[in-house]
């Protein structure tokens, strides 16, 4: 039986963004002159794929086929085996098997990078048969957001707990209402899995209510550049219990529970996944993956849940001018939403769970002075998500959860009708928050915000020179305004070129994008009432 071993990642060929501009519809044939390696690359649009130029009945070298008028099959030299390289499978001889693709990220400077992942499918190590679970023996009870606490036959685990305060410093509350017992619930886990830093997810004021009750829980992140817990020693939580863990490596709980952490392929520096097995029966949690384990996944797991709401992005309603009217951004919106909804479907369908569950995207942007953003990033519907995966896939069961619902998976795999399958809260539980607590938390923002280093304006260029992003035709003006976007009389304003990283007075006289930023900073003087 083959072991698990971590999960790697190594980059064989990186292009430069005028080699990307070079790269022509269809087939590409490239080659890494550093090592002499062969590689493919179809284009289509705005989609690519890549893979190694070697068939893999005996290694031979693709050449364009000439047969195939469509610009999608390579042929192979040695024994003629053609590839559809817009699908990576085999086409000659038919129903063979697929050539294994390569994950394409983004690289420095806008180029992209071809990645290998190895191994690429790491949860096919020491397979496990799927054995009869009893009624009850595995649920799933939704809490808040991303907050899910599974029971596993005798030990329970919680993915991302998010139950009190807001994230993303004033940004985004809590749109649902977590219930009454949820402390409890977390003091109560044998393990706690964090899938990266954003505060939706690694949320302090929640793990210090925590700390307070259990500070030796155990917290499970993956072995990130980025660690998870960058901040622990300034966040005054106390927690004894942190394990980092390869990637691609089962972890063993007891002899019917394991998991294993994946990294995302868009920002494997910082996005995890995971998959948890018991007895067998897989739930796959893609959380904010934009492409989770370089887009290779388990298929037909028990249960997927995954995000779906959009929105986490300050583009680009924090814009203005130019280009950026309302209408603009109303539009642009729409349509970004539409593409993650049809991603999200597309992807669903093509993994074919038996269980699906659309979470990680119940937020709000509940001060008021967030209002304009409130209105204007809309999110998407899970329940329009649910329709479309099941024109797609008739065979996708899919449950939109409430808080405090719990999911019996038993039931659920024996019977998607079943009236027990899922257990909605009593009648009359509050579902949906309608106040927040904005006073402690504005209050500590508005502190911070009156650090001497803000005093200074030497801290904005020492802001952007640590962040290191230049090379790229942009300019940008920052301008400081209230909470309702007017600019503040003395306030910060200030050009950034980064082209070359420079401070200009003026707008240089080179043809470039421009844009404007309104920054609003949270202070003492404003609305802290709920």
């Amino acid at each position: 039986m083959e072991k698990s071993v971590e999960q790697t990642s190594r980059v064989l060929l990186s292009l430069t963004p005028s080699e990307v501009a070079a790269l022509k519809e269809g087939i590409n044939f490239l080659r890494n002159k550093a090592d002499g390696k062969n590689y493919i690359l179809y284009k289509d649009k705005d989609t690519l794929h890549a893979c190694k130029n070697m068939c893999k009945h005996q290694g031979g070298l693709f050449i364009k086929d000439i047969e195939d008028l469509t610009d999608k099959c390579v042929r192979c030299t040695k024994h003629n085996w053609k590839l559809d390289v817009s699908t990576m499978k085999y086409v000659n001889p038919p129903d063979s098997f697929y050539q294994d693709e390569l994950d394409i990220e983004t690289g420095p400077d806008n180029g992209i990078v071809l990645i290998e992942l190895h191994p690429p499918n790491p949860w096919d190590t020491e397979p496990r048969k799927s054995e009869d679970l009893a009624f009850g023996e595995v649920q799933v009870t939704y809490l808040t957001h991303a907050c899910m606490d599974l029971k596993l036959g005798v030990k329970r685990m919680i993915f991302d707990p998010w139950l009190i305060g807001p994230a993303f410093a004033r940004g985004w509350w809590l749109l649902h209402e977590p219930p009454s017992d949820w402390l409890e619930r977390l003091c109560c886990a044998d393990l706690i899995y964090i899938s990266h830093m954003h505060s939706d997810h690694l949320s302090y004021p929640t793990l210090k209510k925590l700390a307070e009750r259990r500070p030796d829980v155990p917290i499970y992140v993956g072995k990130t550049e980025r660690p998870v817990f960058w901040y622990l020693d300034q966040s005054d939580v106390k927690l004894t219990n942190i394990n980092i863990v390869p990637f691609g490596v089962w972890q063993q709980v007891d002899k019917n529970l394991r998991f294993m952490i994946l990294m995302d392929g868009i920002h494997p520096e910082m996005d995890t996944c995971i998959i948890v097995e018991y007895k067998g029966h897989k739930i796959l949690n893609t959380v904010d993956c934009t492409r989770p384990n370089g887009g290779k996944l388990p298929e037909n797991a028990d249960l997927m849940m995954s995000d779906f709401a959009g929105g986490a992005s300050g583009f680009p309603m924090i814009f203005s001018g130019g280009k950026f009217t309302e209408e603009k951004k109303a539009q642009f919106i729409k349509n970004e939403r539409k593409k993650l909804l049809n991603y999200k479907a597309q992807l669903i369908t093509d993994l074919k769970p038996k269980l699906y569950c659309p979470f990680a995207g119940y937020f709000v942007e509940a001060h008021p002075s967030d209002s304009y953003i409130k209105e204007t990033n809309l999110k998407n519907d899970p329940d329009e998500l649910n329709t479309l995966i099941k024109k797609k896939s008739g065979e996708v069961s899919t449950w939109t959860p409430k808080p405090g619902a719990t999911l019996d998976l038993a039931r659920m795999l024996r019977d998607p009708t079943d009236g027990l399958g899922i257990v909605d809260p009593p009648e009359g539980t509050k579902l949906f928050k309608e106040s927040w607590d904005f006073k402690p938390y504005t209050h500590a923002f508005g502190v911070a915000v009156d650090d001497e280093i803000f005093l200074y304006p030497s801290w904005v260029k020492e802001y952007y020179v640590w962040a290191g992003f230049k090379g790229y035709n942009l300019v940008i003006r920052v301008i400081e305004t209230d909470d309702d976007f007017n600019p503040l009389p003395g306030g910060y304003n200030y050009l950034v070129d980064f082209w070359d990283l420079s401070f200009p007075t003026e707008r240089p006289n080179r043809d470039n994008p421009y844009e404007e930023v309104l920054e609003s900073f949270p202070n003492k003087t404003s609305s802290d009432t709920s």
